[in-house]
């Protein structure tokens, strides 16, 4: 079990933040808070520039379950029934680090100060999605802001790249090519290769109901197959996104939404003491 979440009096009266909270995570994690806890709305915290003094006034020991880090994320389940569930999301903005502490129904409401992509894409600006050269009849992405390079994938047909390194990928199918993967068993494959990615999925151009209109193979036996790779590999994804327009529209999505993460990670990581 690690060390309680500890909650102490802010010494300094002139400061607006009157809390300090203490993250048994690494050497400890000290930072200013409005509240003791999340409870209606996200709470607004700061880096606490002192160490944690034992002389401090306590105000509030909570057992904790877990104390996990994720990402630009750091996730603390309270050992208790109610409100047991919370969170800290590190990030920056206009240059300066920003973190926030919210709960678990306010997490799912709203991502704080993560930007999804809007109409066009604006949270992460243009994209430069990287096409495999052997993808044939290629998407243009014509409707989104991006445009496109052609460049060999190790796996996948449509990537981003941070400098050399992939971090997102996503493979394209056609519901024939997807039941001949699947029946065959190089869909196995397939996914083991994408799961090396640290973000990636396979979009289908096809309505998951057109499965079971297959004349050529049991249906059946693709379904099961395809669930069996949902469960075996379930960090990638399978879309069925109902023709070519919106499966074209969700990966342009879905980059940017993995940029927009790798960011923030990078983010976190820096934001947080060296050995966390």
């Amino acid at each position: 079990m690690p060390d309680p979440l500890l909650v102490a009096r802010n010494p300094d009266p002139d400061s607006s933040l009157p809390f300090l909270v203490r993250i048994p995570l690494g050497d400890g994690i000290v930072l200013r808070a409005r509240e003791t806890w999340p409870r209606a709305s996200k709470v607004y915290c700061h880096r606490h520039d002192k160490e944690w003094s034992d002389d401090l006034e306590i105000v509030e020991t909570t057992p904790l379950r877990s104390v996990t880090r994720r990402g630009a994320a750091i996730d603390i389940v309270a050992d208790r029934t109610r409100e047991s569930h919370s969170q800290f999301v590190l990030t920056k903005a206009r240059g300066r680090e920003m973190i926030f502490w919210q709960n678990a129904r306010v997490a799912k409401a709203a991502r704080p100060n993560i930007d999804l992509p809007t109409a066009r894409g604006s949270g992460v600006g243009d994209l430069e999605i990287v096409v495999d050269t052997r993808e044939k009849y290629a998407w243009k992405f014509g409707h989104q802001q991006a445009s496109t390079v052609k460049r060999a994938l190790p796996v996948g047909d449509y990537g981003m790249f941070v400098e050399d390194e992939l971090i997102a990928v996503v493979e394209r199918k056609g519901l024939g090519d997807l039941s001949a993967a699947l029946s065959g068993g190089r869909m196995a494959y397939r996914l083991s290769a994408l799961e090396a990615v640290p973000r990636a999925a396979v979009v289908v151009e096809h309505r998951y109901s057109e499965i079971f209109k297959l004349e050529h193979v049991r249906p059946s036996l693709v379904a099961d197959a395809l669930a069996e790779c949902q469960i075996r590999w379930p960090s990638v994804p399978i879309v069925f996104a109902e023709n070519r327009a919106l499966a074209q529209e969700w990966t342009y999505r879905f980059l940017a939404a993995a940029l927009q993460e790798h960011r923030h990670d990078d983010a976190a990581r820096r934001a947080l003491p060296a050995g966390d």
